[in-house]
């Protein structure tokens, strides 16, 4: 039976690596928040895994209760917990479906289950990881991780790069390029004008160059462009301490300079609620803020409420007009 009903969004659901806990946690997922349904959802996957993985849940009422668009894509019987092409070829055919899913009008935002980079490479699919095969999917030329956790939004300068690495790129350019794109991006999916802060690089924001000359050379001058173009941008702040300024409401968002300075207080103040966002991309993509976590795969002991967060998310940013 279908979930879809008029004058809701609808949200594409990809099921993630089932070698992991993905069709786990979209069940589970989809059983807190389902009783209060406010969307229409379809789970992009193979029927017959959901179906074995419900049975083990005591979650079938879920499957009659929901769309599945079932690719059958997958084997009878494959290895959990473990890296393949099998698992990986499919994860990654269920976000090309997804895309043209919302490319036809048939879903108006993804939320996606975790993937695994190895996987998907053995599986002939050579990207990092979603944000970078979506955007090829959608021929995105500029996009950027951010995170939504509750009252908490950051959106990254750089991600998954050496910390050595990661200060090279703090350059004023680049950051005038990001305070641009975040201000432009977070008020698309808000329906608003945004306030922006930005967290300094070295500690208490280096205190006007005793601890570091980056704050003074580099993103000083970045927030006075982009305030003097009427961006509602402040700072560098003290990064010990702005993070939980925006989650208090000071700030819509704040830009973090390297993945673990964004990441530690998302996951500190929110931890299993946070949700990844893709900004720079046509369609609303929302995702868990974990991986597949293999060890526990099969085991029914995942936690899902960041899949659930993801879903609630994608619902929400849907509806803003």
């Amino acid at each position: 039976m279908s979930s879809i009903r008029a004058g809701l969004p609808t949200i594409g659901i990809t099921m993630g690596d089932a070698a992991g806990i993905g069709p786990e946690v979209v069940l589970k997922a989809l059983a807190e928040l389902l009783p209060d349904e406010d969307f229409s959802c379809k789970i992009i996957g193979d029927a017959a895994c959901l179906g074995r993985v419900a049975d083990s849940l005591g979650l079938s009422h879920i499957l009659a209760s929901v769309e599945v668009v079932d690719l059958e894509n997958l084997p009878s019987h494959f290895e959990i917990g473990v890296d393949a092409a099998v698992t990986g070829k499919a994860s990654a055919e269920y976000i090309v479906k997804a895309v043209e899913l919302w490319r036809s009008g048939t879903v108006d935002a993804i939320a996606t289950a975790p993937i695994s980079k190895k996987a998907i490479a053995l599986g002939g699919y050579d990207f990092p990881g979603h944000t970078e095969f979506l955007a090829e999917l959608t021929d995105t030329r500029e996009f950027a991780m951010s995170f939504f956790a509750d009252g908490l939004r950051v959106i990254l300068l750089s991600t998954h790069l050496s910390l050595r690495d990661a200060i090279d790129l703090v350059k004023t350019e680049a950051l005038v390029q990001l305070i641009r794109f975040s201000d432009k991006q977070l008020g698309r999916l808000l329906g608003r004008k945004v306030k922006l802060a930005i967290a300094g690089l070295n500690p208490h924001a280096s205190e006007g160059g005793r601890f570091g000359r980056e704050e003074i050379d580099e993103i000083i001058p970045a927030v006075d462009a982009c305030r003097n173009e009427g961006i509602e941008i402040s700072g560098p702040f003290s990064p010990d301490t702005i993070f939980l300024r925006c989650s208090n409401g000071e700030f819509d968002a704040v830009i973090a300079l390297y993945h673990d300075q964004a990441t530690i207080p998302v996951k500190s103040l929110s931890f299993n609620s946070g949700v990844n966002v893709t900004l720079g991309l046509p369609l609303i993509r929302t995702s868990v803020d974990h991986g597949t976590a293999f060890e526990i795969a099969g085991k029914g002991v995942a936690e899902s409420s960041s899949m659930a967060a993801a879903i609630k998310l994608a619902a929400e940013l849907s509806r803003v007009k």
